[in-house]
């Protein structure tokens, strides 16, 4: 049996309830992962009993969560769970004060590790592969990027995409001409450009053609230069499609490809274009990619266990 060693804790420079979160919850839900240990938080000093390495360990993971909150202010439940949980962290990914896109009306930091990761990524490589479940703000963050992008002028605009497949329900069903008939299959994309414009602005970079959201269909025969690109529901592409959408790449652009490889909608007979691409250029130059995980999901907790029992 290891010999009990003692140490102390102080807890400087950061606003005491962002370590400890209302009622203790924080700081107990640290506690949590280190049961071997005895852990006794008072004010600024946190008194520790255990084996020295065990007494090294949290000490370890609390100078890191204390240098985040520094950098970021606060930290979500959502991050402590991920510095807490990950066995190996880049220190410098725990740092996610970067700002995706920001306006008098919002500002959109990352939230998770893996949107930091997104951020990183996409700055050092022409097209990243963002996968993940749903509620893990893959799209979300994209848009942002894009946004950004195009407000920095850093491209000339901006195209979001996606295959039309049919996810139980008919098209034919629904009323209108085609471009009804898809609206609803691009409505996220909507919903999350509503965020970062006003009604007036979105329409204006509508009309100026500088941001336009089609199906992946109409994307054939086009080349895409100086422009951010986004395909979402990418795990419901075929593997012709996928190709044909990677080859509309034009110099100085940026392509993101989303997908949720839990959710696939072809056919039985059909490989998905996403896992088809990600497997196939895992070796090639100038590609990142981003693996999401139920840990990410940053909508309501019980998304993160819904997706967990769905995998049992």
């Amino acid at each position: 049996m290891s010999e009990l060693f003692k140490d102390n804790f102080f807890v400087e420079s950061i606003d005491l309830i962002e370590l400890y979160g209302p009622n203790n919850t924080k700081i107990n839900f640290i506690k949590s992962h280190f049961p071997e240990l005895k852990i006794y938080p008072r004010g600024v000093e946190i008194f520790i009993e255990g084996s020295k390495s065990d007494v090294e360990r949290f000490k370890s993971l609390l100078n890191k969560i204390i240098d985040f909150i520094i950098v970021n202010k606060s930290i979500s439940n959502n991050i402590l769970k991920n510095i807490i949980q990950s066995k190996s962290v880049d220190d410098s990914l725990l740092h996610l004060q970067s700002t995706i896109y920001s306006t008098n009306k919002i500002i959109i930091h990352p939230k998770t590790i893996n949107q930091k990761k997104m951020i990183s990524l996409i700055d050092k490589n022409s097209l990243l592969f963002s996968i993940g479940p749903a509620g893990t703000g893959k799209t979300y963050v994209a848009v942002a990027l894009a946004v950004q992008a195009l407000k920095e002028k850093k491209i000339k605009k901006i195209i979001l995409t996606r295959p039309a497949v049919e996810a139980g329900e008919n098209l034919g069903f629904l009323p209108g001409d085609l471009s009804d008939k898809l609206s609803p299959y691009m409505r996220p994309l909507y919903d999350a450009l509503n965020d970062m414009f006003s009604d007036e602005k979105l329409d204006s970079y509508f009309k100026k053609n500088q941001i336009e959201i089609v199906p992946l269909a109409f994307m054939r025969g086009r080349t895409l230069d100086h422009a951010f690109v986004i395909l979402d529901e990418a795990q419901n592409t075929t593997i012709n499609q996928m190709k044909m959408f990677l080859t509309r790449m034009g110099p100085h652009s940026k392509f993101i490809v989303c997908g949720d490889a839990s959710q696939i909608d072809l056919p039985m007979n059909q490989v998905s274009g996403l896992l088809h691409a990600y497997n196939l250029l895992q070796s090639v130059k100038g590609i990142g990619t981003v693996k999401f995980n139920d840990k990410d999901v940053v909508r309501h907790e019980l998304v993160k266990n819904i997706i967990n029992a769905y995998k049992k």
